[in-house]
């Protein structure tokens, strides 16, 4: 395999997570989980100005560890000429809770924004709500927004948080054997799902038409279901465009799929391609079903990592998708999937960067580790994120911290190694 190292882009960010292009433009946008997104010039230069600033509306953060904050940027396919792009942030919680004596923790929002008069910077008085919800849990956000080929805008939602899927506010589903079940339900709320709706039509937004559950039982927003925190997905630039999703394991598996519409990737029935136990789940059952009570098949993930805690050894404390690669600049990873690992235990910052080869939306994807010439073992850093530019090469986001504090972000380009 070509031999690759990470190339220095841009620093002193606090908690990185996401690299954004936008079309027809050479900027890069970076956001940063305290509630800001930062923007690289053509020239590789940092604006001193934040592109945009939610600092003040997000909800308090753990800065020793926190899942919440500002999770999610896209723009819109026309944003050079419309201006507007999309945000997917935690506020304060609303009054109220999922049960008696138990508050809601945090409220999620997706806006529109648009850009001010001269496009550097957001008109912070634009913004327009699309949907929001309360979190009954801090964790299993989801966080990411991008539009699809279809120019559609997908949004990942997690299990609503806790462990197992089991806590106040996940709801009771189909699958007896184990309690709770966000991820399996599709009527009570839009947990455990990635969404796609229509942007250009509707107040505040409309609901394409083929959806998998419009007009039939099911939230119309839902187009997948059965995950538990697909913190990131992205679509291939090329090829057949297939939305591929990290979903984040519990305690034995983590896991990437290739989502299709409508498509069940299984939680809380199944950890990755195995029987999940929610009463014990560091054991499996000895069995599952295979489909839903509508029919639809539990969809097996295409790539399987083993959690860091699996009693038959591993190294992943959740899985970090990532994209697969249509860059020029490193020969032999043409359509090669490229995503990662936060860390190897919860407290090293250690975190690993793998490559698959893609072939085809089901079975065994294999990859193996990326070695970097300048650090072999691992990025040397927590692996908070990826982006990708508009030629398709690739980029990280990285810290040395757990949590969003002190100002050890970073944003590398993975790059051919100098010989």
């Amino acid at each position: 395999m070509k031999a690759v190292d990470i190339q220095l882009v841009a620093d002193n960010f606090v908690s990185p997570i996401q690299v954004v292009a936008s079309r027809n433009s050479e900027r890069l946008y970076v956001v940063d989980q305290i509630g800001l997104v930062w923007v690289i010039d053509k020239d590789g230069n940092k604006r001193t100005t934040p592109f945009l600033d939610l600092t003040s509306k997000l909800v308090t953060l753990n800065p020793a560890f926190d899942e919440r904050g500002l999770l999610g940027l896209a723009f819109h396919p026309d944003f050079k000429v419309n201006g507007r792009f999309f945000v997917y942030y935690q506020l304060p919680p609303r009054a109220g809770g999922p049960t008696t004596g138990v508050l809601w923790n945090n409220l999620s929002r997706i806006s529109e924004f648009t850009v001010a008069a001269d496009a550097l910077v957001a008109n912070m008085a634009s913004e327009t709500v699309l949907l929001e919800w309360d979190d009954p849990q801090f964790n299993h956000n989801g966080g990411t927004l991008a539009f699809g080929p279809d120019g559609y805008l997908y949004i990942s939602i997690g299990d609503g948080g806790a462990a197992n899927d089991v806590a106040p506010a996940h709801v009771e589903d189909w699958y007896a054997a184990n309690a709770g079940g966000n991820g399996q339900d599709i009527e009570a709320n839009l947990f455990g799902d990635i969404l796609r709706i229509d942007v250009n039509s509707g107040e505040p937004y409309g609901i394409p038409a083929d959806n998998p559950f419009v007009n039939k039982p099911g939230r119309d927003e839902i187009y997948a279901f059965g995950f538990r925190n697909p913190y990131r997905f992205s679509f291939d630039m090329g090829g057949a465009h297939w939305l591929i999703a990290g979903d984040a394991g519990q305690v034995l598996w983590e896991e990437v799929s290739v989502v299709t519409k409508g498509g069940n990737y299984g939680w809380n029935v199944k950890e990755g391609r195995h029987c999940f136990n929610a009463a014990n789940n560091d054991t499996v059952l000895a069995s599952c079903p295979s489909v839903d009570t509508m029919g639809n098949p539990l969809i097996d993930p295409v790539i399987e990592l083993n959690n860091w805690q699996n009693p038959a050894g591993g190294k992943a404390t959740t899985v970090v998708g990532g994209h697969v690669y249509r860059g020029h600049a490193i020969k032999g990873w043409e359509g090669k999937y490229v995503f990662g690992t936060f860390s190897q235990t919860p407290t090293t910052a250690d975190g690993e960067l793998f490559i698959a080869t893609p072939h085809g939306p089901v079975g065994n994807w294999h990859h193996e580790e990326v070695s970097l010439k300048s650090n072999p073992d691992d990025v040397g850093y927590y692996l908070r994120g990826f982006g990708q530019d508009n030629e398709g090469e690739i980029y990280l986001t990285v810290s040395s911290m757990v949590g969003p504090q002190g100002n050890t972000g970073k944003v590398y380009k993975l790059v051919p190694a100098h010989q």
